[in-house]
């Protein structure tokens, strides 16, 4: 039986919501600013690096791209090195960007944590941190207990 009722990932949703709303407010959807994020964090990045950074198809990027490009959020420069492929750079506007998606969620989360005691918001952080650590260590471990689990079936000695 699952005591967190998914509640994390509900919140996570919620959360979510809130930050497409805002990020529509400055005419960028959460993908298009996953591809603009992927960008600024690698100057002259390919179309095929983002695929792998942001996870979306060659097809998805390719519409991203051309309509960030459209919108003014990035250029494209010739590969000097494939001829067949162009490098990707950020704009001054897509520098400037005010809201970024992991600001909105921390100010969401701040928000919410102010409804907890400051010594439960402490103890929540900590006990967060602790399934936090866990599960990056699982992803790094390509999630090899889950599939396990997910392949045998999970039994907590009920």
């Amino acid at each position: 039986m699952d005591i967190t009722k998914r509640e994390i990932t509900k919140i996570a949703r919620e959360v979510s919501k809130f930050t497409v709303r805002t990020l529509r407010e400055d005419g960028i959807g959460t993908a298009e600013f996953d591809v603009i994020h992927a960008i600024r964090k690698n100057p002259g990045i390919t179309q095929a690096g983002v695929c792998k950074i942001v996870g979306m198809d060659k097809g998805a990027v390719a519409r991203q791209t051309a309509n960030l490009e459209v919108k003014g959020y990035l250029i494209r420069k010739e590969n000097p090195a494939d001829g067949r492929s162009q490098l990707l750079f950020p704009t001054e506007k897509a520098e400037r960007l005010k809201n970024s998606k992991a600001h909105i969620e921390a100010l969401f989360y701040e928000w919410l944590a102010e409804g907890l005691q400051d010594k439960d918001r402490q103890e929540f952080a900590r006990l967060l941190d602790i399934l936090y650590v866990r599960c990056k260590a699982e992803s790094k471990n390509d999630f090899s207990q889950m599939q396990s689990i997910v392949k045998e079936g999970y039994s907590d000695g009920e």
